[in-house]
């Protein structure tokens, strides 16, 4: 797997070789709205309350691991 730097570095020269002003433009707006966008997050009022009975079950125990989650999946899938 690449680091960020290595992928970073790729792409810089990738974007040197662009003569096509359009492109680099698009791209431009595409980076810059990407990562205004990724700052805030605003959630539904249906999102708040998932994530408060989530944290209801958290507090009563109410946890399955990652492993016995896949099993059920798995054993969810094959049934079908």
């Amino acid at each position: 797997m690449a680091t960020v730097d290595k992928i970073r570095s790729q792409l810089i020269d990738k974007i040197m070789a662009i003569k096509n002003k359009d492109f680099l433009e698009a791209l431009d707006n595409l980076v810059a709205s990407s990562s205004s966008a990724s700052d805030v997050v605003e959630l539904t009022s249906e999102q708040k309350e998932m994530l408060e009975m989530s944290e209801m079950d958290i507090e009563a125990g109410r946890l399955i691991s990652q492993d016995a989650m896949n099993k059920r999946n798995l054993e969810w899938l094959n049934g079908q």
